[in-house]
């Protein structure tokens, strides 16, 4: 599987208006060579370079679950809210919303990590009390049904 955007390249700065330093608004993904027989797919946006109250847990970004198989990505500006048109399901540390990188002024670049799965069956799965307990739910369904991958890296630190 490939993962794109044309909001920025891979690997580079993410743009202001996809951060907590803007809008926030959600950059447009699209996925390609998607394995045969996906029924669903999950996105995952997270912070790997942030930990939860100092355990092993990054910060939840954003996670969608239950996006149809036929998807070939997300637009620009997905709304908030917990469930979106097309019955997929949405959360984030912020709530059911998008949250865009926030990373402090000071300190090194942190990097910012879209992940889309291809799964072979649709989640049944609510959304938990946080969406921590959410991810945890999310990818306990997920075991054993990934049929692919695709990952793609943004880098932000809020301006000076």
């Amino acid at each position: 599987m490939t993962l794109t955007t044309t909001a920025f390249a891979d690997g580079t700065q993410i743009p202001a208006k996809h951060t907590q330093a803007w809008d926030q608004i959600s950059p447009a993904l699209s996925w390609s060579n998607v394995p045969p027989g996906t029924q669903s797919f999950v996105l995952h946006m997270r912070d790997p370079d942030v930990s939860r109250n100092r355990t092993t847990e990054d910060q939840v970004h954003w996670l969608v679950w239950n996006i149809p198989g036929t998807a070939t990505g997300m637009p620009e500006g997905v709304p908030q809210g917990a469930q979106l048109k097309d019955g997929s399901q949405q959360i984030s540390a912020s709530g059911p919303v998008y949250r865009g990188p926030g990373a402090p002024a000071a300190g090194p670049l942190h990097h910012y990590t879209f992940e889309v799965y291809a799964l072979d069956i649709k989640l049944d799965v609510q959304p938990g009390a946080d969406a921590w307990e959410t991810r945890t739910k999310v990818w306990q369904a997920m075991n054993g049904h990934i049929l692919g991958k695709a990952v793609y890296v943004g880098l932000f630190r809020r301006p000076q």
